[in-house]
């Protein structure tokens, strides 16, 4: 039921992510200058992408929160921003052995484009220590929406500043005045983004429609224990993120109310 249209979106995803690796490895020139290791590119620059796009898009599902005061959206933008979260840790790590190679250093301070990614992730990193201070779960929710609306907002004001600032350090592939990919390496990257684009998809709906699945048997668990009926989960019935609450001896454990709930 959770898991509609999660086998078509899984083969997608699959053959997607195949073609584009042997399009990298076969298709793909070797950069004249790095060689083999600009190939690292296809993976670091659509990951940061994805990333930075989710970011916002998990910024507007909490607008939709704050909006229409549905649940389901504030589940939306939680698993958004945790994947997200997952996806700047890579992109960092990939970001990191890339300037190893081509630079001699593992990170470059002075370099615009490196540290604002790392602020953006710090930023970010402090999303779910916020929500999971608070233990109402209606006050959880509005903070946790306003909190993800700021920090959304964030992200195009910081890469518009960064694109402004100057001197780079970081290639610039897209810049038309030095002659931006080839053919080739451009068509390659549109295919790489579609990749991690349906990759990062996938992963945002394995995990909302896990932790539905969830819910529900927890939620049928309790009634066949002998506890008070529970609603099925509607669109705007999705449990609450909180802190899970320890029932006392003899009482049949509750449905959880959040995702971090339904984890443990």
């Amino acid at each position: 039921m959770y898991g509609k249209g999660l086998r078509a979106l899984s083969l997608a995803t699959f053959a997607a992510l195949t073609a584009t690796f042997a399009l990298v490895f076969f298709y793909a020139p070797l950069d004249a200058d790095q060689g083999f290791i600009q190939k690292i590119f296809y993976v670091h620059v659509p990951v940061s992408i994805v990333t930075l796009c989710a970011y916002v898009v998990g910024a507007a599902f909490a607008a939709l929160h704050l909006k229409t005061r549905d649940r389901k959206w504030d589940l939306r933008s939680y698993v958004v921003i945790h994947i997200a979260l997952i996806f700047n840790i890579v992109g960092l790590l990939t970001g990191s052995i890339w300037a190893k190679a081509s630079w001699g250093h593992w990170w470059v301070w002075d370099e615009p484009t490196l540290v604002s990614f790392l602020i953006v992730f710090l930023l970010f990193a402090t999303y779910q220590p916020l929500r999971f201070s608070i233990e109402d779960p209606e006050r959880q929710s509005r903070y946790a929406s306003v909190f993800a609306i700021m920090a959304g907002a964030f992200v195009p004001l910081n890469f518009a500043a960064v694109r402004a600032a100057s001197p780079f350090v970081h290639p610039r592939v897209f810049a038309t005045s030095e002659g931006g990919l080839p053919g080739s390496m451009a068509f390659v990257f549109v295919c790489a983004i579609v990749a991690i684009g349906l990759l990062f998809a996938l992963l945002v709906a394995y995990e909302i429609a896990a932790k539905q699945t969830r819910w529900k048997l927890r939620a049928l668990r309790r009634r066949a224990l002998g506890g008070e009926a529970v609603a099925p989960l509607g669109r705007s019935a999705a449990p609450s993120l909180g802190a899970p609450e320890r029932p006392s001896a003899g009482t049949p454990p509750r449905a959880p109310r959040n995702p971090a709930e339904a984890a443990s």
